[in-house]
């Protein structure tokens, strides 16, 4: 008996599907082949078409061209429109030696031709080699999905870091700031709303991608991250500010824009945190106003950052339904008028009919992050 390379590799457990219509040539094929192969056999295209397709999965397919009703042609190009047997190599097996028709069959995907009447040496060379080949790309395409799947998973941890890092310093500049309760978790929340309701309209639908609406409400809790350099005297005051002090307390604008852009310059590759562009522009901006009244810039209208002016309106909302000690908590019926009655003032006009449009979700949010000793209507 020939010696085969099988004898020595994993090989020898690979499974072959032999397809002929002629008994004597599948005979013929079984005596080269089973000594090293596990062997199983189909006597036409639609056999071979459900043998391929069942359980043990062949690893080759040594498929003859000329059968009647399903010829091989025919039968590779089902098995290579097929997603669980597309990436089963096939050799043709035939008696056709024409440079057509080979030609046509490797256009069809056929790995390699046997031409008949078979040699053994010829058969075992061409299916050990067509097995090792498979088994090549078996390995490549499992590790480049190792890799994949790790790479998602590295990304997908990166992503937490980010998160908590960024609600680690939120809670820092809301620490210096206590009267802010779960502030930083509604406010993302409603930030998250009003970009999904935007994100519906032609004017916003290349603006508000997925991954732009991500990165504003991974941002959103450092609107207020400038408090940290508010001197106690001013920010915790219990009592109405004076001008000088007023004007103390709205720099925290600019301190956390700036301490932001920092943090950006200090990184070697900006682009790899262009989400902190958003927090940059939200905590320098979320106290613009529509008519150019606010501050720190005086900008107006559209010059505004769209991050801007959602954080506008729902700082300004959570801060209507929050105790103070200058206010109790309003309801959310009162808040809701207030911000209408801002609307082309303070708050940008599609925005405010965002938020209108979403008032259930404002409320589910203020319900589900009250503050515990809140005796608003947040419900």
């Amino acid at each position: 008996m020939t010696e085969h390379p099988a004898d020595k590799t994993s090989q020898a457990q690979k499974t072959l599907l032999l397809v002929d219509d002629t008994p004597e040539n599948l005979t013929v094929l079984g005596e080269i082949l089973m000594p090293y192969y596990r062997i199983r056999v189909a006597n036409s295209g639609a056999r071979a078409l459900a043998a391929a397709a069942s359980s043990p999965r062949p690893d080759l397919i040594l498929l003859d061209v000329m059968m009647p009703e399903m010829d091989g042609y025919e039968v590779i190009t089902r098995l290579k429109d097929a997603d669980d047997t597309r990436d089963i190599p096939v050799i043709f097996v035939t008696a056709l030696d024409a440079v057509e028709d080979e030609t046509r069959g490797l256009t069809l995907g056929a790995a390699d031709y046997i031409t008949k009447p078979v040699q053994p040496a010829v058969v075992l060379a061409r299916v050990l080699a067509q097995l090792e080949l498979k088994d090549a790309r078996d390995r490549m395409r499992d590790q480049n999905a190792w890799l994949e799947a790790e790479v998602q998973r590295r990304m997908q941890q990166n992503q937490r870091i980010q998160d908590v890092s960024m609600r680690a310093l939120a809670s820092l500049a809301e620490a210096r700031d206590n009267e802010t309760g779960n502030h930083i978790m509604r406010t993302q929340g409603y930030v998250n709303v009003l970009c999904q309701e935007l994100a519906k309209l032609p004017k916003y639908q290349d603006i508000l991608t997925p991954g732009q609406i991500e990165h504003i409400t991974k941002t959103a809790p450092l609107h207020d991250i400038g408090k940290v350099g508010i001197p106690d005297s001013v920010l915790h005051k219990p009592g109405k500010h004076t001008p000088e002090e007023w004007e103390i307390m709205k720099t925290h604008a600019k301190v956390g824009a700036d301490a932001i852009w920092r943090a950006i310059q200090d990184e070697e590759d900006p682009a790899g945190v262009d989400f902190l562009y958003r927090a940059m522009e939200i905590a320098e901006h979320h106290h613009e106003k529509w008519d150019g009244s606010g501050y720190p810039a005086g900008l107006k209208g559209e010059d505004i950052p769209l991050s801007a002016r959602l954080m506008a309106l729902a700082d300004v909302f959570d801060a209507l339904i929050s105790r103070r000690v200058y206010k109790p908590p309003f309801t959310i019926e009162r808040a809701t008028d207030i911000i209408e009655q801002g609307k082309g003032s303070h708050f940008d006009p599609e925005v405010v009919n965002a938020f209108k449009a979403r008032l259930d979700d404002f409320r589910a949010i203020a319900a589900r992050y009250a503050d515990k000793d809140s005796d608003g209507d947040p419900a």
